[in-house]
């Protein structure tokens, strides 16, 4: 039996989604280590650093169970920036063995948006962000920022640069399942993150994406 209320089931996929639970640190590192090969893990989410995200901003982050399985997460935290955020790379906004919340953060962070292969193409990684998008407007938050992974790079990046690939992308003409179904939720895309991650196969390279919270509202 998984602890913790349901806070949403999921309309499309049927998920049951929970806010994030320390106990729950080595089943969550199990599937960011397994969703993410390629990537180096240092740079990954280890299950000290789901513990400190439970025990720090539970609220940011949610976990969608199939039955007792963790199939999903959404995880994030609160960042502070004058503006939007400046080109950075994940260790400067996460870096290794820390959460990196910042309770006074404006901004919220997406770190991690996983979902198992079994379960995928049911609408889980859109109602994911309907709950990161909640988180905002409750908080009052200035937006949504993450480094927004381009997956499809590596089939195009022997005869495109990073530019050319994210213009292709905002006219459509190239399709990436990351990042087109980001354009697809709302954000913009601000800039290419290079030195972002340590991911041989995309060069390195992620981009920046915002979504700008329309209800915020500035203090004072």
């Amino acid at each position: 039996m998984v602890d913790g209320p349901v806070i949403l089931v999921g309309p499309t996929s049927g998920l049951d989604y929970r806010r994030i639970r320390p106990e729950w640190g080595d089943i969550l590192e199990e599937l960011e280590f397994s969703l993410f090969s390629t990537s180096n893990r240092d740079e990954l989410c280890h299950a000290e650093q789901f513990v400190a995200l439970a025990q720090e901003f539970p609220e940011g982050s949610f976990v969608g169970f199939d039955g007792d399985e963790a199939v999903a997460m959404g995880t994030g935290i609160l960042k502070r920036f004058d503006g939007r955020p400046p080109p950075h790379t994940l260790l400067d906004v996460m870096p290794f063995g820390q959460s990196g919340h910042q309770p006074d953060g404006n901004w919220y962070y997406g770190i991690t948006i996983a979902v198992r292969p079994s379960h995928r193409r049911r609408g889980i990684g859109a109602e994911l962000y309907g709950l990161r998008k909640e988180v905002v407007r409750t908080q009052n938050l200035r937006g949504i920022a993450a480094g927004g992974v381009i997956p499809g790079f590596e089939q195009h990046k022997q005869h495109l640069g990073i530019e050319e690939y994210i213009d292709g992308i905002r006219r459509g003409e190239i399709y990436d399942a990351t990042l087109s179904f980001q354009l697809h939720n709302g954000f913009e895309i601000v800039c290419p993150l290079p030195d972002y991650v340590r991911n041989p196969k995309i060069d390195n390279y992620a981009v920046l994406i915002v979504w700008d919270n329309p209800d915020y509202r500035p203090a004072g």
